[in-house]
């Protein structure tokens, strides 16, 4: 029997993008069920949105098996994991002054939208924990990706004492405990990025290559994809737009094309959470079919979009893809 929220999901939503949700959320579980995996990436601020609530159990429950997101996503799960009760909510935050914003600043309170990060305590505290195995690993010529990097300080117990969430709420620990693969296009633009920059300017870390980044991480998904539909198919379910989408879903035509590999498939699900409307040359807003002139997509997989706030949506369909 369904649970609470897929049954007001099932009886209620059956109109516009209310219909498009469950859709795309029959067809995920419609996908798992015969045995494929499905990679999930993730935009814009959804870690500081504490998309760990459900996220994180669908990684315990086997129902997302890799993860592509952006540098924030990565270190703001972390952020809230050791700072939850010195973040500040701002809901009146359209009405912010120019001066509300610098008092802000003033107090070292860095805003996204209606939520602003304690640079101290949350910031700062990740940057002394990590920036010991940035080191360590530098001395011993050793290089790691920025995930592993997080796995790392998450496992080593060095911020434990800190924990001011239910860790069963952080869907980073949960990668870490099941050493899920990840993939973090463009993590040198997060703040963690900036600070990794910031101490190889100062000479802390010798060695620039030491967190591995970029063409490494399409190296590592190329050699992931491969493996997996070798012998089964993957799913894609984008939260939101931009680089954690963009980058991980064009590793089909390269190995198509590039590396003239034809027998690997094609993504065999395809979902979309975005509010960008369809424009001249806008990517995260362009329609699903588009990605077949670009070898990602085919003619029969299944395509969704659901146009609205994932901060709204993606809660909604990782609940019916369990059955809350």
């Amino acid at each position: 029997m369904p649970g609470p929220i897929t049954a007001f999901i099932k009886h209620h939503y059956r109109h516009f993008n209310a219909a498009a949700l469950v859709a795309a959320a029959e067809d995920y579980n419609k996908h798992l069920a015969a045995g494929n995996k499905m990679l999930v990436t993730l935009a814009g601020a959804m870690s500081t949105a504490e998309i760990g609530l459900s996220l994180a159990e669908m990684i315990r429950q086997d129902k997302v098996h890799a993860i592509s997101c952006t540098g924030a996503n990565l270190e703001e799960d972390i952020f809230n994991l050791v700072a939850h009760d010195h973040y500040e909510r701002v809901p009146h935050y359209r009405q912010l002054s120019a001066q509300d914003e610098q008092d802000l600043l003033d107090r070292h309170m860095n805003r996204v939208t209606d939520t602003c990060i304690p640079e101290g305590e949350a910031m700062r505290r990740i940057e002394a924990a990590v920036l010991k195995h940035w080191v360590e690993k530098d001395q011993a010529g050793q290089r790691l990706f920025p995930h592993q990097f997080m796995y790392e300080i998450l496992r080593d117990g060095s911020i434990s004492q800190y924990y001011q969430i239910d860790p069963k709420n952080s869907w980073m620990v949960a990668a870490a405990e099941k050493n899920l693969p990840m993939f973090v296009p463009g993590w040198e633009d997060a703040t963690l990025g900036n600070m990794y920059a910031g101490h190889v300017i100062t000479g802390d870390v010798k060695n620039v290559h030491t967190v591995r980044t970029g063409i490494e991480y399409m190296m590592e998904l190329a050699d992931w994809y491969t493996k997996t539909t070798a012998e089964t198919s993957i799913g894609f379910f984008q939260v939101g737009g931009g680089i954690a989408g963009d980058f991980p879903i064009c590793v089909v035509p390269m190995l198509h094309q590039d590396l003239q590999r034809p027998e690997v498939p094609l993504w065999g699900y395809f979902c979309q959470i975005s509010d960008s409307t369809t424009s001249y040359g806008s990517y995260s807003g362009a329609v699903p079919n588009e990605k077949i002139t670009w070898g990602k997509l085919g003619i029969d997989t299944p395509k969704h979009i659901i146009e609205s706030d994932a901060s709204i949506v993606a809660p909604l369909v990782f609940a019916y893809v369990m059955g809350w």
